[in-house]
């Protein structure tokens, strides 16, 4: 059985001889049973996390209960969450003194978990998270630092100049996060830490978290650490070597269209695609209808009789597709399953062993194939070191090859016709018509086929092809697809800058930086274009966000008078407002039309303070030549005229 077979053809349910094995889900502890708040619970709703990890079941009581806890768990297990989530329900957010210190080997994780307790953050009012590390501007962090910044995220030799400049105060820190301990202690600053641990005023509450626990950490977990909670995490390989994993770097807009030609492509007799979240896995399960496959939903909000129907028909042969949460996917064991999907990257190394762990049963091969867009390589290659596993790029399916494809498949559905037998009315018909004329055997036959085949085409258009009709023209490159411009009801009085639009669509939406822009930044507005394929994406997940305790408003822009377009990244026609820099003789030039506000116009320089940024361009602005002082005319050769 493929999995390109149409939902129309779907026949009346027969249930199976054979009792399906569905494990009742158990009782597992959930994130509000964890003693999270209100705000921060609504915050993980959102981000689809389903149920906490091992990691974060065991850590977050301790931390909430005030305890000192030693967590020795790998990166990617979910640690993050386990203890920025504790540390951002303790908060006064009345104070703005630093109360949190979150000390981490490098710059890149300082980075990565200041992002994520910012992402956290989104439903408590003014939370501010500060990275701080060395190779930065130290004179901006300590702007920031005399603002005053709720949790401060750094690496130890920058946090130990800040101390020796006076700008860190420590006095309020009442909870200190070691992360990664043991890669302190390879990097060397371990000494670093011992002080800043000795700084730290009592009582405070301690959380250090390593790989490994060698002698050197230990020796600091008995000096620094009260009592403490001690929390182990299982490292699990794979036991199943038959199990082909994979990877594709592809962009989030081009996820679907990717998954249905991987899908046409090749032989699966049941497929299991994972998404985060329940709306994630019903939305793609009716897109995935609307193109012609058996596919239904599976999550954890659903009743275990649902659920069971739903592996009940999978393993029927009624439907070829199941689009499921990790919660939904526990404990399910289906023989049948040959392809596992990961649409999206799952939020820890152990939902990864659990997802791909869905195939390759009973002795079978299976294939896992992971979607992975620019930002999430770092999770991959923890994957990877996580399982002793390497996950192999895979070649990019082509319309191409969707085409060869549905034509191989049609040819062996012609073939098993033919070897059936009793054709011979057809080809009595087929005969008659031929002779009647005026179309030969091989016209009458390509029409019954066609005819039989139904409206789906049996090819795409390929490169050799004759150009399409407009309405189903290949579409256009990255660099050419349509833009859709977003307007927020902030600017430069709001203090926003260039940097924070990109990070906020990137770190929501999954945008690559190099997607977005430009960027137009005005006094009480900005403005943001980016690729329409993610406006309803960015919309959801962006509208209701706040800058500094001020709501965003992102929405769609109104479009522009003509006046008022800017003249960047965009290029007149031949032969018009082209602008000749040459003096025209005996001819002043004409300064440029009068214009409201800061955006530019065809044919004059643009507003000073209000270029639009692009992300990634290093060139500096050109400056132009000033205009000629007022009352001194000017002409070609450069001498005022006589009057």
């Amino acid at each position: 059985m493929g999995i390109l077979r149409v939902a129309q053809n779907d026949s009346v349910e027969t249930p199976p001889p054979r009792i399906d094995r569905v494990t009742q889900m158990p009782d597992e502890p959930t994130f509000a049973s964890l003693g999270l708040s209100a705000p921060l619970l609504e915050t993980l709703t959102q981000l689809g996390y389903e149920a906490p990890t091992p990691i974060q079941a065991r850590t977050i009581p301790a931390l909430l209960a005030g305890r000192d806890l030693i967590g020795q768990a790998q990166t990617g297990t979910g640690k993050t969450a386990a203890f920025a989530l504790p540390i951002l329900q303790q908060l006064d957010l009345k104070s703005r003194a630093t109360q949190a210190l979150v000390l981490a080997p490098t710059r890149e994780l300082a980075v990565q978990v200041s992002e994520a307790m910012h992402t956290y953050a989104k439903k408590l009012e003014g939370v501010t998270v500060l990275p701080v590390y060395g190779g930065a501007p130290i004179f901006g962090q300590m702007k920031h630092l005399q603002r005053g910044a709720h949790v401060v995220v750094g690496t130890p030799g920058r946090l130990i100049d800040h101390l020796d400049r006076g700008t860190l105060d420590l006095a309020k820190v009442r909870m200190v996060v070691l992360d990664e301990a043991d890669e302190m202690l390879k990097m060397g600053f371990i000494d670093e830490v011992e002080r800043m641990l000795s700084l730290v005023p009592k009582p405070r509450q301690v959380a250090l978290f390593s790989a490994t626990i060698p002698e050197p950490i230990a020796r600091i977990a008995q000096r620094h650490l009260v009592n403490p909670e001690r929390v182990e995490i299982e490292h699990h390989g794979i036991s199943a070597p038959d199990i082909e994993q994979r990877f594709l770097n592809v962009a989030e807009g081009q996820k679907l269209e990717v998954l249905t030609q991987m899908l046409e492509l090749e032989e699966a007799d049941a497929v299991l695609i994972f998404r985060r979240t329940k709306n994630g896995a019903a939305e793609l399960a009716e897109k995935l209808g609307g193109r012609g496959f058996v596919a239904e939903a599976m999550h954890g909000d659903m009743k275990q009789t649902e659920r069971e129907s739903v592996i009940r028909r999978l393993r029927g042969g009624k439907i070829d597709i199941v689009v499921a949460t990790d919660v939904a996917a526990r404990g399910l064991d289906v023989e049948l399953i040959t392809h596992v999907v990961n649409y999206d990257i799952p939020n820890d190394v152990e939902a990864y062993v659990h997802r791909i762990g869905r195939t390759g049963r009973a002795g079978r091969s299976g294939v896992a194939t992971l979607f992975i867009t620019p930002r999430e390589r770092r999770m991959m290659r923890e994957i990877e070191r996580f399982t002793g596993t390497q996950i192999k790029p895979m070649k990019m399916p082509s319309r191409a090859d969707v085409a060869a494809r549905r034509v191989a498949v049609f040819k062996e559905t012609l073939r098993k016709e033919l070897q059936s037998g009793e054709l011979d009315l057809y080809v009595e018909i087929v005969t008659q018509l031929a002779d009647e004329g005026p179309f030969d055997m091989a016209d009458v036959a390509a029409a019954a086929a066609r005819l039989a085949h139904g409206t789906r085409a049996v090819g795409t258009p390929v490169a050799e092809a004759p150009a399409p009709a407009p309405r189903e023209k290949a579409p256009a490159r990255d660099d050419e697809e349509a833009k859709v411009r977003l307007s927020m009801a902030l600017g430069k009085r709001d203090g926003i800058r260039p940097a924070d639009v990109v990070g906020s669509i990137a770190n929501e939406a999954g945008i690559s930086g190099s997607e977005i822009g430009p960027i137009e930044i005005r006094d009480e507005i900005t403005y943001v274009s980016i690729p329409a394929r993610y406006r309803d994406d960015v919309l959801a997940k962006l509208g209701g966000t706040r800058f500094r305790g001020r709501p965003v408003n992102l929405r769609v822009a109104a479009p522009e008078r003509p006046t008022d377009k800017p003249r960047y990244d965009r290029r007149p026609p031949a032969g018009k407002f082209q602008r000749d820099d040459r003096p025209r003789e005996g001819k002043p030039f004409r300064s440029a039309p009068k214009h409201a506000g800061n955006a530019f116009v065809p044919d004059g320089p643009p507003a000073r303070g209000s270029k639009p940024f692009r992300p990634g361009a290093s060139a500096p602005p050109r400056v132009g030549k000033p205009f000629p002082p007022k009352g001194k005319p000017f002409s070609p050769k450069g001498k005022p005229k006589k009057r």
